[in-house]
């Protein structure tokens, strides 16, 4: 079973939907500080049942939504899914 993509919407730093596509060989997920690179592994563990707001790196629940900046105002829901490949039909 491979992870293929995540698409986010709302969480965190991310306001647009985007996605990020794993293709085959190694992906990696870089950019400067300040750019979301943890709020994506935030987003993997949040959608398989995380509700800690502590170990998402937050104080309370609403912090995983968008909260807004200077040029956006803030969002009111938050959005994660991921896509597996399992055509190989593996079990865990």
């Amino acid at each position: 079973m491979l992870l293929k993509k995540i698409h986010l919407s709302g969480f965190k730093s991310f306001a647009d939907r985007i996605t990020i596509s794993f293709d085959k060989g190694i992906t990696g997920i870089v950019g400067p500080n300040g750019s979301g690179k943890s709020n994506v592994i935030d987003a993997v563990r949040w959608v398989m049942g995380e509700q800690n707001a502590k170990n998402l790196r937050g104080q309370t629940a609403t912090d995983i939504i968008f909260a807004g900046s200077a040029k956006r105002k803030s969002l009111s829901m938050a959005e994660v899914t991921l896509v597996f490949d399992n055509s190989t039909h593996s079990s865990f």
